[in-house]
């Protein structure tokens, strides 16, 4: 299963190579390659629990990771076009009809969504490509793509630091803490939206 070898290989990684391992499998994460969080920073948070990983050493070296993996994606994105990934996204372990579905909710929400995508199953790992196919202003996508980075592999990292030793069942839980987490997130961005922009009639009715 991928999720079987995802978890040798996060362990593997980590025990060889420490830090430079965390950085590495989350940059390989916020690219296509199928390399869920849900089981590198679990398995990262039991380590701090044994006192082998710094907290937020950890942390900001998974930070930092997703950025460098998502930076390349972007920059695939922008050289690479729209077209590319339809004809030839399948060698990449892209499937169209999800590099559509992202591409759509990218051009509806813009910004937002490179933060939110953090949270969302699928969407993390694509979002990067129809940003730079759109060429979106790189200061903005860094800074969403750390912003939400950092926040997801931080809640990561403490659940596994909480659960321990069975730091494995993170992974079941997950989906559906994705869902409620970008929920809220989507939820909170359409009311700052509502409200700003009733300020902004109000000001123009005066």
């Amino acid at each position: 299963m991928v999720i079987e070898f995802a978890f040798e290989l996060a362990q593997s990684l980590m025990q060889q190579m420490g830090y430079l391992g965390v950085f590495l499998l989350m940059a390989l994460e916020s690219t296509a390659f199928p390399m869920p969080s849900e089981a590198v920073m679990p398995l990262a948070g039991y380590l701090v629990s044994k006192g082998v990983f710094d907290f937020w050493t950890a942390s900001a070296a998974a930070a930092f990771g997703s950025i460098f993996g998502s930076l390349i994606s972007y920059l695939i994105g922008m050289k690479l076009g729209r077209i590319f990934f339809e004809k030839y996204g399948k060698y990449f372990f892209i499937r169209k009809h999800e590099l559509e579905w992202t591409d759509k909710w990218f051009r509806r929400h813009g910004g937002v969504t490179v933060f939110a995508g953090r949270f969302m199953p699928v969407v993390r790992h694509l979002i990067s490509i129809p940003a730079g196919i759109a060429r979106m202003d790189i200061r903005k996508f860094l800074l969403y793509t750390f912003a939400g980075a950092f926040a997801w592999n931080t809640i990561l990292l403490y659940a596994g630091l909480w659960f321990g030793e069975r730091w494995k069942l993170i992974y079941d839980y997950a989906k559906t803490i994705d869902i409620l987490i970008a929920a809220g997130i989507i939820a909170a961005a359409v009311w700052f939206f509502i409200g700003h922009r009733r300020k902004k009639d109000m000001a123009m009715a005066v």
